[in-house]
């Protein structure tokens, strides 16, 4: 019988420091230290008979051009079953501060793109999108909010539109940060903490239904 596969992709908030010179399923190192680690911890502790293969491709400073460019090698050749994608601060991040990130309505166009990419390829895969976010603290400007967040509104049309689950992490930490200081759980605005991520793992397990 097949495993099933889940894999996890986007920028460093999924990588988390992972040692990328392990590509093998459900090793501590090759899933990094967040809340994708997390998330796979607790499937896997649910799991101790087999069945699951987890891996995760994040990249550190992925936009989500940086997705597509990777895309065949490290989604379609793994042909996960699930597959979770979070993206979108790096490109809010640069555009905002050098001109180099990507357009609100090329983001939208790249990341359909994707999907469509994604659904031609892998059709019976089920996807599940997680919200970029951010908050108005470290490096993080209070005043490139609202493109975070129009970027959170196109991730969660999407979804919608391709029937993924979706992840609402903007409104995770916006909740937070009402329980304590936002560097409590994003040290610079858009890292998350050791809380930030165990509260990131919590979430995605419960919208993603996994």
């Amino acid at each position: 019988m097949k495993p099933t596969t889940l894999l996890f992709q986007g920028d460093s908030i999924t990588d988390a420091g992972r040692n990328r010179d392990r590509a093998d399923a459900n090793q501590i190192t090759a899933l990094g230290g967040g809340y994708a680690a997390l998330a796979a911890a607790a499937l896997l502790s649910q799991r101790p008979a087999g069945g699951l293969e987890v891996f995760n491709r994040g990249i550190s400073g992925n936009r989500v051009t940086d997705l597509l460019a990777r895309w065949r090698p490290d989604t379609i050749h793994l042909r996960p079953d699930t597959l979770s994608i979070l993206i979108g601060v790096n490109d809010c991040w640069h555009q905002q501060k050098s001109d180099l990130g990507t357009p609100q309505d090329l983001f939208a166009q790249v990341y359909r793109l994707l999907l469509e990419y994604t659904r031609r390829e892998l059709p019976e895969v089920r996807l599940v999108l997680c919200e970029p976010f951010a908050l108005p603290c470290g490096g993080f400007q209070a005043e490139w909010m609202d493109d975070i967040k129009a970027r959170a509104a196109t991730t969660r049309q999407l979804a919608e539109e391709f029937g993924a689950a979706f992840v609402p992490f903007q409104g995770l930490f916006d909740a937070l940060a009402v329980e304590a200081p936002a560097e409590y759980w994003l040290y610079d605005g858009v890292h998350p903490t050791p809380g930030g991520h165990q509260r990131m793992a919590e979430l995605w397990l419960k919208a993603a239904c996994f």
